[in-house]
């Protein structure tokens, strides 16, 4: 997001020159239903950049069509330079994805976790040890590579999950609820290991969270979305500095859509987060 771009205004179509992430009118329907709805969203590169909605506002719909999963059915959108639409294979050798659902294989080890996902990203054989050995260090579970997942805990998984999606370096790396159903601590090691990617490899990160606390102290810039759109966008500080010294990110989401975000829940979005949480105890 342009830092010329007034907080609480969506980005504009026009700051997408050079962006990692480029959506210019990006829409998506399902039938009669229009899930997203003309957005216009610009990230930088080497950001660390927050999507925040209720489950039904578009934020999965986003990543998916950004991450070539779903066509988009209006409009476009660019990752990493390509075009989702007429360079999907392109976009794919140049992203990494890590679901809100459990990815990880818990009867494999950590290192064969990681060994089929080098298979798959087509890593050469004479660099997959090396490669693997790197992702390992870099998430601090060398000691662990040996162990089968089951025995893992949540924030274990989450880590691994996350180098299996760096394996190739991606240029950008979507992160769908990456701490949903963490403990506080495994959730700050998650944040540190989020904050390094950007510093050390440079970078992209898209990330989706209900966290209004982790998208204020991990996300540089975010975008609020409701019924399908973009209603409000900015750096955390900007946003919460137009509705008041003392406003928190839920008066910014009240502000913008009219409700809370525990006002939107229902019983089969509680369901759904409890079942993701459950799986990566």
């Amino acid at each position: 997001m342009d830092a010329s771009r007034p907080a609480g205004k969506p980005t504009a179509a026009a700051d997408s020159a050079g962006a990692a992430v480029a959506m210019v009118g990006l829409t998506r329907r399902f039938g009669n239903l229009l899930a997203v709805d003309h957005v216009d969203c610009s990230i930088a590169p080497r950001t660390i950049f927050g999507l925040l909605g209720t489950n039904g506002a578009g934020k999965s719909t986003v990543i998916k069509m950004l991450t070539t999963l779903l066509p988009v059915s209006e409009g476009s959108a660019r990752v990493a330079g390509f075009d989702v639409t007429h360079e999907a294979r392109a976009v794919r050798n140049h992203i990494g994805y890590v679901p809100q659902m459990l990815s990880a294989d818990g009867e494999l080890t950590g290192y064969e976790n990681l060994l089929i996902s080098a298979k798959l990203y087509g890593i050469r054989p004479a660099l997959r040890r090396e490669r693997i050995e790197q992702a390992l260090a870099f998430m601090e579970l060398e000691d662990s590579a040996g162990r089968r997942v089951a025995k893992y805990s949540g924030g274990m998984i989450r880590r691994l999950e996350i180098a299996q999606a760096l394996l190739h370096r991606p240029a950008v790396l979507f992160l769908d609820e990456p701490t949903v159903g963490l403990d506080p601590a495994a959730r700050h090691a998650v944040w540190q290991r989020i904050r390094d990617l950007r510093h050390e490899f440079g970078t992209t990160i898209l990330l989706t969270t209900h966290d209004m606390d982790e998208a204020d102290k991990l996300c540089e810039e975010l975008a609020f979305m409701d019924l399908g759109k973009i209603v409000a966008g900015g750096r955390p500080a900007e946003l919460k500095a137009q509705i008041g010294p003392e406003a928190s990110l839920e008066d910014v989401f009240m502000r913008y859509t009219g409700s809370s975000l525990l006002e939107r829940g229902d019983f089969r979005n509680v369901q759904q987060t409890r079942r993701t949480a459950s799986r990566l105890e």
